[in-house]
């Protein structure tokens, strides 16, 4: 397989958050349900390659991008059958040259990097292909492995213990806001997004030695940074050497925020028969939901961080819960909510309209959405 320079018109073009690939979603989705044509499909992947598949390539860039299109393509039939079998061989290549410098960096004892463990650039988003479309594979049972390693307590600097997903860097552009790095806990670049990938495994019945002792500890760390209030349950986005993050309830959103980390541990619940878990993941989800300031704070109708996701992620938590009716009001309430906002300007799937849309055409199907194009947001 050829492997691309990367520029910057690659890396756009290549790019499931923001490029061609992320729109191609939505023509998939929509040639799914009978309300598109796969031409369209076709038309939408022609160009993109040669595809990246070096150090750079992650879920949502370059081949493993690719294969997670073509994949939602296929649909359990043959279509692009070829294409499929050999962006599997470069996917598995990729994941155990990553597994290889990702033990290197742990056996060196240097902190980790967003890039090597997250959703988006790292071995979790590569691990949620990979359930996808190798889910017997020793791959997958590698980056499984991978991440109970990275669920062990490490040494800090002045010899105190910190969780082993500890980053050295700063959680965003200010590069101030965490000296001496930081513990995430959001879905996108956080812990809590191995622990949906090591849930959803789990409940697909691929296991690895302390599997469950992995979700575990992830959730015992939840649960000492977990607040509460008369405004609900919540989680910080980030422990650093200052403490918390600033207490006030972030924006409800997939990314960070009470939606994604309850969605997560409503998963390790379920795969840990936990029922108390559960049922407070759940209660976490509708008092944000019920509280009128926090769906202030939602600026867009996005994935990553506006009421395309909030409405998701609401979705897949109700059809998990006890009771999915109990859910029926608040989604009806995002959907309502959605015209506050302006409509996102670019057109990929994080942050643009091909989110919003693949979101909100399951607007009125309640608790039952359709499809399966959010295993890349670790929902489903």
């Amino acid at each position: 397989m050829t492997t691309a320079l990367l520029t910057t018109d690659t890396s756009t073009r290549q790019s499931l958050a923001h490029g061609p690939l992320g729109a191609a979603l939505l023509h998939v989705e929509r040639a799914r349900r009978g309300t598109g044509d796969w031409s369209e499909v076709h038309r939408s992947l022609a160009g993109i390659g040669p595809l990246i598949d070096g150090r750079d390539a992650n879920l949502f860039l370059g081949a493993p991008a690719m294969a997670l299109v073509l994949h939602l393509a296929a649909d359990g039939t043959d279509r692009y059958a070829g294409a499929l079998h050999t962006l599997d061989g470069v996917v598995a290549a990729h994941a155990r040259q990553r597994l290889t410098t990702a033990h290197a960096r742990i056996d060196a004892g240097r902190h980790a990097t967003f890039a090597e463990y997250d959703l988006f650039r790292g071995l979790t988003g590569i691990g949620a292909l990979l359930l996808r479309r190798q889910p017997r594979g020793a791959e997958l049972k590698g980056v499984l492995e991978y991440l109970v390693r990275l669920t062990e307590p490490v040494t800090g600097e002045p010899g105190e213990t910190l969780p082993g997903w500890w980053v050295g860097h700063a959680p965003a552009g200010d590069k101030t806001a965490t000296p001496g790095g930081h513990a995430n806990a959001g879905l996108a670049h956080g812990i809590t997004g191995p622990l949906a990938l090591l849930s959803l495994a789990l409940r697909a019945g691929v296991t690895v030695d302390g599997h469950e002792a992995a979700i575990h500890r992830i959730c015992r760390w939840l649960d000492q940074i977990r607040q509460s209030d008369y405004r609900g349950t919540r989680w910080p986005r980030w422990i650093s050497h200052r403490g918390s993050a600033p207490a006030q309830p972030a924006t409800p959103s997939w990314c960070y925020g009470t939606p994604g980390l309850a969605r997560a541990q409503q998963l390790a619940g379920i795969v840990l028969e936990d029922g108390d878990r559960k049922r407070m993941a759940e209660r976490a989800l509708l008092h944000c939901l019920s509280d009128p300031a926090q769906l202030d704070m939602v600026a867009d109708r996005g994935l990553c961080h506006g009421f395309g996701g909030l409405l998701r992620t609401t979705q897949r938590v109700a059809q998990d819960a006890e009771s999915p009716a109990t859910f029926g009001d608040r989604i009806s309430l995002i959907t309502s909510r959605v015209l506050t906002v302006d409509a996102p300007e670019e057109t990929g799937f994080i942050t643009g309209k091909a989110g919003a849309s693949l979101a909100f055409q399951d607007a009125d199907s309640g608790t039952t959405p359709q499809g399966q194009w959010d295993s890349c947001l670790l929902l489903t």
